[in-house]
């Protein structure tokens, strides 16, 4: 996977993609998604790669696994599948794993169950110094959660795809969802479905999948003010797409980054490709 010569990651893609290899539709098996892993952070992509995501029940795994390669310290995204209630337990257990690093939380709460929740999650933001993603489906990031995470110090996370077709929000709800994170100005990431850099339909799956540069360019709309973002979400030309990412100016660049954290995939390789295809990145 190495190759020649160093690849230039401009700031924009810098640790823009974590690895969620163990999630679906990948679904590695631990060794295999680690050893890869350990791959990608050797390799000339490196830049690209963010934290590796584990679910807080198989910490274990990773630790074994993980020293079986010879990575050193890790830096985990931990997702903590039960909740606000598990999520105290779930953090005292990484500290078993002395190579484990927490690089951030992703822990799910009903819309409804949030401000209940708020106090135990900000208490741990702050604890672990990392950021917590709550995820908030969708369709309920409205402007008083987007306002209550974004005053508690927490981010927020949405979810863009799945396995099935109802996992993929429309053009118009995510647009939406992504005007809401940016007025309240909280830090967000996305994941799933976003492997590829186009807006496009998976022939396999007949899935609408939404594209990472199409996302990319309508958050940088929504933070100027835009009213295109939706329209970017559904624009499919690559060539028009590479270009405005091209256009955008270092410091555009930075803000968007600032708030737009990540976006989880099951895949490094594909966004990998698509940038390479798209001359967004090139041997240094």
């Amino acid at each position: 996977m190495t190759t020649a010569a160093r690849e230039e990651i401009p700031p924009l893609f810098q640790g823009l993609f974590d690895d969620a290899a163990l999630f679906p539709p990948g679904n590695s098996p631990m060794p295999d998604a680690v050893r890869l892993h350990g791959e990608h952070r050797r390799s000339a992509h490196a830049g690209l790669v963010g934290g590796f995501v584990c679910p807080s029940g198989r910490l274990s795994e990773l630790d074994a696994a993980a020293r079986e390669n010879d990575l050193g310290t890790r830096a985990v995204s931990l997702t903590v599948p039960g909740g606000a209630d598990e999520l105290a337990r779930a953090v005292r257990s990484v500290g078993a794993y002395p190579g484990l690093r927490l690089a951030a939380i992703e822990v799910p709460v009903p819309a409804g169950e949030l401000p209940a929740a708020l106090r135990e999650l900000s208490t741990v933001a702050a604890a672990e110094g990392c950021a917590v993603f709550v995820e908030v489906p969708v369709r309920d990031v409205t402007a008083s959660i987007s306002d209550q995470l974004a005053e508690s110090g927490l981010c927020l996370k949405v979810r863009t795809g799945g396995t099935v077709a109802e996992a993929f929000p429309d053009d118009a709800m995510l647009a939406a969802a992504i005007g809401t994170a940016v007025r309240s100005r909280v830090r967000f990431k996305c994941t799933a479905g976003l492997h590829n850099a186009i807006r496009h339909v998976d022939p396999a799956t007949g899935f609408a999948h939404h594209g990472f540069l199409n996302v990319l360019l309508s958050v940088h709309a929504a933070q100027i003010g835009s009213a295109v973002a939706g329209d970017l979400l559904a624009a499919r030309d690559p060539a028009d797409l590479a270009r405005q990412v091209r256009a955008l100016s270092p410091e555009a660049a930075e803000t968007l980054r600032a708030q737009f954290r990540s976006i989880g995939s099951c895949s490094i390789t594909e966004p990998l490709n698509d940038l390479r295809t798209l001359g967004l990145v090139s041997a240094a």
